[in-house]
């Protein structure tokens, strides 16, 4: 115990900058992770309306998109162990549910993130994007410090186990439908659905419904009613088109 007592000692102990080392402690408390590469978290924190008015300065927009895709697999990850019975329909609604825009700004609120970020100020900026922005851009700056394995303890430790309610989210019904077909109306596609197989005997009185979209078949979903079933092709075709 002494023995690592002194580590983390020394580690604080280290030279830097009081800006960086207000960093450091502030990763190693929200995150549990020891910064390697200060630059990589120094960039993760920076926004594009700043590195805009600087010269060799990056913005954290690179690192957002590489984090957003190591938090969708290490949730993806997480719900497959979690639920391992349940289905890939219910997964995909579940994930959705926790890898979303309203969900990483809320949780970037939650640690105060905004406070360690540097923005130009007084500008028209919506405070809880650029937290969420750079909340995806922290992770993916400790995957590159790191490695998965690391980045996922981290996340399913510190964001996952203390922000992530599974008992309020499940009881969250998202109407994937009204939302494609709000989408639809607003981008003038023409949105309709299909019922491939009708609940028989046969299939266990499983519906098959699939979505068109200007008369091309996209996601396609299973249920025991045509509700669920038109409910789990929506979602499917909403993460085909990128929509969450």
């Amino acid at each position: 115990m002494w023995a690592n007592q002194a580590r983390f000692r020394l580690f604080f102990s280290k030279k830097r900058e009081p800006s960086e080392q207000r960093i450091v402690e502030f990763i190693a408390k929200k995150f549990g992770y020891r910064i390697k590469n200060m630059s990589l978290f120094i960039d993760a924190l920076t926004h594009k309306s700043y590195s805009n008015t600087c010269e060799n300065v990056d913005s954290n927009e690179r690192l957002e998109y590489l984090g957003d895709t190591v938090i969708d697999l290490i949730v993806a990850q997480y719900l497959y162990e979690r639920f391992a019975k349940e289905d890939e329909g219910y997964l995909t609604k579940v994930k959705s549910k926790i890898v979303n825009r309203k969900m990483l700004s809320s949780i970037g609120g939650e640690i105060n993130l905004a406070d360690y970020i540097r923005y130009r100020k007084g500008r028209s900026i919506r405070i809880s994007t650029i937290e969420g922005n750079a909340l995806e851009a922290l992770i993916g700056a400790i995957y590159l410090d790191s490695n998965f394995e690391t980045t996922k303890s981290s996340f399913e430790t510190y964001i996952i186990q203390r922000f992530i309610d599974f008992k309020e989210i499940l009881s969250r019904e998202i109407d994937f439908k009204s939302l494609l077909l709000i989408w639809g109306q607003k981008n003038k596609f023409a949105i309709s659905f299909e019922v491939k197989d009708a609940a028989t005997k046969e299939n266990n009185f499983i519906y098959t419904s699939v979505v068109i979209i200007n008369k091309k078949e996209w996601g396609m979903g299973k249920g025991t009613s045509k509700k669920e079933a038109e409910q789990q092709a929506s979602s499917e075709s909403m993460t085909l088109l990128g929509l969450h």
